[in-house]
């Protein structure tokens, strides 16, 4: 590999290392959305929720003043009794409780596999680049940019499952939550969706071949036919 391809792949790299943490931050953590019930009156309890791929934390808070940001009850970083509960994606029963809404374990169902899948491509992306610093192995750059962007589609899906997932909750007339907003992790997957896929399509274009600067230029250089024999 040249020395001026092989920083471009160095730098690449470097946003697709930032892409994959933040990523990683956004499945292990529970802050992708944070829900709240009509607070009625102050001096009372009221019942928060934040959830992510895998569990859904409700806290009690006491409400002794209205929240200036005006999302009902909260804001989530009161102080208040938490309680976290996993959601069981294989087996029946307790995520009905859980979220009051039929459909929502197919919604965490897809959104935690597509994640998976997103993990899946970025590791073997990673094992492309790597590979590619190999003599001779820059062939691997291509599957790497394919790895990574499809990495990058699938977060984004993984995001649009979710949020359809906390829309259709909202919507509901069976659940207590009528005020939502996305937090952090949300945020996380977000930017991890746009470094994966725009560091992808530039491994792809880093891995092919260069044009001649001046076509004509390049015609002109090349060897004269030889004379046919008489």
């Amino acid at each position: 590999m040249l020395e001026d391809k092989k920083t471009k792949v160095k730098i690449t790299f470097l946003l697709i290392l930032v892409g994959i943490s933040s990523m990683l931050a956004a499945v292990v953590t529970d802050h992708w959305a944070v829900l709240s019930p009509r607070v009625e009156s102050l001096n009372t309890t009221c019942e928060a929720a934040h959830f992510g791929l895998w569990r859904l934390c409700k806290k009690s808070i006491f409400i002794i003043e209205e929240d200036p940001q005006g999302k009902g009850c909260g804001p989530i970083s009161l102080p208040g009794v938490k309680n976290c509960s996993y959601f069981k994606h294989f087996t029946s029963g307790e995520e009905a409780e859980v979220f009051e809404v039929k459909t929502q374990k197919e919604y965490n169902i897809s959104a935690a596999a597509i994640a998976i899948f997103s993990l899946a491509f970025m590791t073997l992306g990673s094992l492309c680049v790597l590979g590619a610093f190999g003599k001779g192995r820059d062939y691997l750059l291509r599957p790497a940019g394919m790895f990574f962007a499809f990495a990058g589609l699938c977060t984004v899906i993984s995001v649009e499952v979710m949020r359809q997932s906390v829309k259709r909750m909202i919507d509901s007339d069976e659940t207590i939550w009528i005020e939502y907003y996305y937090s952090w992790s949300f945020a996380c997957a977000c930017a991890a969706f746009i470094l994966l896929f725009l560091s992808g399509i530039s491994l792809l274009i880093i891995s092919m071949p260069h044009m001649p600067r001046n076509p004509w230029e390049t015609c002109m250089d090349a060897e004269p036919d030889p004379d046919p024999v008489d």
